[in-house]
C-alpha cells in the first residue's frame, strides 16, 4: 500500500505540486478567448466566433484539469491507503462533458451560418492578428505540452524528432498531459483553420466557407471530447500500465541477486502514478529471513522509480519453468 502520512498538506504545497502545463494552458486561452470573442463581435465572422468557444472550452477544460491534478498529488490517508490518483480522471471526465457542449454550439452556429450566410465586418487585419496570436501562444503550449510528454516517457530526442516523439509516446504520459496536448494539438488546427478562411473569403466571394469551417472545427473538438472521455473512463475503470512500464520494472526485478523468475507481474495505472503486485521466484536454498531481506531490498529498488508509489512482493521457491527474461528494451 501507498504509505498514509499523518502530515498535513498546506494548500500551497498542493497547488506547486499541480501540473503547471495546464496552468498555463488555462491562462494563455482564458485570455485567447477574451480577445476572439471581442474580434468575433467586432467582426460578426462565424468562425472567429468558434475559434473564441473552443479557447473558452480549452481555458475550462484546463482549469479543471489543474484543480484535478492538485488535488490527485493528496497523500494517502487511512481512508484512502491507495492515495487519489484517479481524481484526476474525475476532473477530466467533467472537462469533457463541458467541451462536448461547446463543441455543439460551434456546429450549430455553422449551420446557422451555411443557412444565413453573414457578411465580415470589414475588420481583416484584427481577425488576422488575433489568429496569428493565437498559433504563437497555442502552438507554445503545444510544444511545451510534446515536451512533457518526452520527459515523463523518458526519451531523449532532438529538433523535429519532439514532434515525431510526442506522437508516438502520448499514450505514456499522464492524463493531465495528453489532455493538453489533444486540445491544444486541435486549437492550433482551428486557428489555422480560421485564418485560412478569413484570408479566403476575404479576396474571394464563398458564402459558405465560413460555416463549412466553423462546423469542421466543432467536429474537431467532438473527436477531442471523445478521446480524451475514453481515456479516462478507462483511467477510472483501472487500466494496466503500458508494456514499457512493464518491461522496465521486470528488468530491475530480474537483474537483482538472487532472483531466479517472475511467477506473476500486475502493474496498475492510478492518474500519473502505477501500482506494483507481483511474485517472485528466488533460488533455492536461501533461509526465510535472508528471502525476507532479498524481497525488500527488490521493493526499496522499484520504489526508486518516480512513477511507482507502492509495491506488494510475494515471494517462492523457484520452480525451475522459466516465466520472464530480461528484455533489452
Amino acid at each position: 500500500m501507498r504509505p498514509v502520512s499523518t502530515d498535513k498538506e498546506t494548500l500551497w504545497q498542493l497547488i506547486k505540486k499541480g501540473n503547471k502545463s495546464s496552468a498555463i494552458a488555462m491562462t494563455g486561452n482564458a485570455v485567447l478567448a477574451g480577445i476572439k470573442t471581442v474580434a468575433a463581435s467586432l467582426s460578426g465572422n462565424g468562425t472567429m466566433f468558434a475559434s473564441a468557444m473552443h479557447s473558452l472550452a480549452d481555458a475550462i477544460n484546463q482549469g479543471f484539469v489543474f484543480v484535478g491534478s492538485v488535488l490527485s498529488e493528496k497523500k494517502a490517508t487511512r481512508r484512502f491507503p491507495t492515495g487519489f490518483g484517479r481524481v484526476i480522471n474525475i476532473f477530466c471526465m467533467i472537462a469533457v462533458l463541458v467541451v462536448t457542449v461547446m463543441a455543439y454550439e460551434t456546429i450549430l452556429e455553422g449551420i446557422h451560418l451555411i443557412q444565413h450566410p453573414e457578411q465580415s465586418g470589414g475588420y481583416f487585419w484584427l481577425s488576422v492578428t488575433v489568429l496569428v496570436i493565437n498559433v504563437v501562444v497555442d502552438g507554445a503550449i503545444l510544444y511545451k505540452a510534446m515536451k512533457e510528454i518526452l520527459h515523463e516517457a523518458r526519451v531523449e530526442v532532438h529538433g523535429m524528432g519532439i514532434v515525431v516523439g510526442a506522437f508516438k509516446n502520448v499514450s505514456r504520459s499522464a492524463p493531465p498531459t495528453r489532455l493538453v496536448f489533444y486540445e491544444d494539438l486541435v486549437a492550433v488546427t482551428g486557428a489555422l483553420l480560421a485564418l485560412i478562411t478569413i484570408v479566403v473569403t476575404s479576396f474571394v466571394a464563398s458564402p459558405y466557407l465560413d460555416g463549412v469551417t466553423t462546423i469542421l472545427i466543432g467536429i474537431l473538438m467532438v473527436g477531442v471530447a471523445f478521446k480524451v472521455g475514453y481515456d479516462n473512463m478507462v483511467g477510472l475503470i483501472g487500466v494496466a500500465a503500458p508494456q514499457e512500464i512493464e518491461t522496465r520494472i521486470s528488468n530491475i526485478i530480474l537483474q537483482a541477486p538472487h532472483v531466479k523468475d517472475i511467477y506473476s507481474l500486475r502493474i496498475m495505472q492510478e492518474g500519473r502514478y502505477y501500482h506494483v503486485d507481483g511474485l517472485i521466484e528466488l533460488e533455492k536454498g536461501l533461509t526465510l529471513a535472508d528471502a525476507d531481506d532479498i524481497k525488500f531490498d527488490i521493493r526499496n529498488l522499484v520504489l526508486q522509480d518516480p512513477d511507482i508509489v507502492d509495491v506488494t512482493f510475494g515471494i517462492i521457491e523457484d520452480d525451475d519453468q522459466q516465466t520472464w527474461t530480461v528484455s533489452d528494451k
